[in-house]
Order: C-alpha cells, then structure tokens, then sequence
C-alpha cells in the first residue's frame, strides 16, 4: 500500500493536518505512527482503512481486507457482543457457521466469553476495545491498523496484542499501529513513522535495546499526581506506575529529582507546572476488564515512565 502525495485538511479553509505525505507498507511489514496527540497520526490510520480520503494526492493498493480498530469503540449500538461479532463476521464475507466459530474463537480468546450476552453500551471501555480487536481479527485481515491498541486494555490483554500483530505480519499481511505512551518496544522490528507539524518522517526500525535502557521516576506533590501522568501520557511518555511511597520530610523541600536507569540522576529545573488535580482513581474490579492506575497518597506520589 502506498500513500502518494497525500494532503489532507478536514475543512476547505481549514489548517493543513497532512502535507505532501508520501509512504509505503509491503505485505509482510510493520509501521509504528508516533507523534503527540493531536499532530494527525489517527488521521493517517483512518486514510489508510479508506474511512478518509485525500484532499489531494491518493492512497493505493490497499489490501482487500482491512481489519480497523479505533482508538474509541463505538459502543452506542443496540447489539449484544455476540450480535454484533456475527454481523460482522458476515459482512466481512464468513458464511454462517464460519461466522458462529470465528465468534466464538476469538470471545474465548480475549477474555470475552462472560460478556458475549452483554450488551455494547454497558460496557467498559477495556472491554469495548477487547470487542474492537475481536472484530478486527475474525476475518483474517490482510492489513491490521490499531489506534492506540494499547489505551484502556488490562494487563493481560496488553501482552496479547503484539502477538495478534505477529500472527498477521506471518500470514503475509501489514500493520500500522499508532502509539504515544511508549509501547514501541513491543514491536522491535516495525518501521517508525514519526508525524508532527503535519509531515511524516519515516525512520527504520527501532534499536529494541535503546529502548529498553531508560525509565524514569519523577516525584511529585500527591495533589499534583494526575495532572503530572496525563501530561506526561500527551508528551507520548509511557507510564508504568504511580507509587505513593512517602518522602523524607528534608526531600519535600528539595526540587524533585529524575533518576534515570544507568548511574545518572539529574534535578529537574522545577516544580510541576500541570494544574491541580484529584489523585488518579484506582483499578476497576476484574469485571471491568480495564487498567488503571495504583491511587496516589502520602505528600508525594511517584510517576515511573
């Protein structure tokens, strides 16, 4: 699949969100989209699923199945899990039974069998993007494109997403996924195409050992803790953890330090400037099928990325 000098703005006299984009993906091939939120990496997926099209320019060659799946399931449909999977098991071109099975292998699969009676809008937003994923892979797809596959998922589901992108790349087919919170090293061997200022640059494939090296912890005031992650979550930065480990009362007066992974530490040149905020809320039950994040408490918490 190639994009040829793709322009795209959403309105006529609207601002430029891609200019002059020119890339290609070969079956067989991965490409992670990095970049800010907001600077239009969902912009390129969705040109790439043929759910936009170019201002100027084209998109070619797209393979004939396309598995989607949006940052945000839409979840205000009328269907159960299993309704909705069957329906588009059979749009996706599977006849009845191979519908009924593909359902079924891929709800087990994901942890969704509980939930196939369920209907879309009672549930949570790991487990709607647990539908998403579902959907995308019932039809083998030739071409596999994730918007933030990574966002809202438990655990356990996480560790299963680098494996359905290994499966597909096997089978001869291409992905393109988007990420901001750092998951790329899931991924060693994909190509990065890097978007900002509405161009993308496209690098090789990331160093899986550089990316591994560096993890820092950042300590700040608890009242300050959720402001400080979703900052550091837009910057693309991924988080790992919150503690909420008290300080010694003479480190309270200090500025906070970042220790990074290696013998280095360096003083960051001030407080936090992200406005105040409530402590960031805690897991949800296992029925949720979400992450979260471990509450803050004490005079600091601690945000590892």
């Amino acid at each position: 699949m190639r994009w040829e000098g793709v322009w795209l703005r959403y309105h006529r006299r609207g601002p430029w969100v891609l200019r002059e984009t020119s890339l290609r993906l070969d079956p067989g091939e991965a490409a992670v989209v990095l970049g800010r939120n907001g600077v239009g990496k969902s912009t390129l997926l969705q040109l790439a699923a043929g759910v936009l099209r170019p201002t100027r320019g084209r998109v070619v060659d797209r393979p004939r199945h396309v598995g989607w799946v949006p940052e945000r399931f839409p979840v205000d449909q009328p269907f159960t899990v299993r309704r909705y999977l069957t329906g588009m098991a059979r749009v996706a071109g599977l006849g009845g039974g191979e519908a009924d099975l593909a359902v079924d292998r891929w709800t087990e699969r994901l942890g969704l069998t509980r939930f196939r009676g369920v209907r879309l809008p009672e549930l949570s937003k790991g487990t709607a993007q647990k539908v998403g994923l579902a959907q995308a892979m019932l039809h083998r797809p030739d071409l596999l494109i994730l918007d933030e596959p990574w966002e809202g998922l438990d655990a356990a589901a996480r560790e299963l997403v680098p494996g359905l992108i290994g499966e597909v790349l096997a089978a001869g087919g291409s992905v393109l996924v988007s990420d901001h919170r750092g998951e790329t090293a899931r991924l060693p061997g994909a190509a990065r195409w890097a978007v900002a200022d509405g161009t993308v640059t496209a690098q090789g494939p990331a160093d899986a050992s550089a990316d591994a090296l560096v993890v820092v912890e950042v300590a700040v005031p608890a009242a300050r803790v959720a402001g400080t992650v979703a900052r550091l979550r837009a910057d693309g930065h991924h988080v790992l953890r919150v503690r909420s480990d008290a300080a010694p009362p003479d480190a309270l007066a200090r500025k906070p330090t970042a220790l990074v992974a290696g013998e280095l530490a360096a003083t960051v040149a001030g407080e936090p400037t992200a406005p105040a905020a409530p402590p960031i809320s805690g897991p949800p039950g296992p029925a949720d099928g979400a992450g979260g994040d471990v509450p803050a408490s004490g005079p600091t918490g601690r945000a590892s990325r």
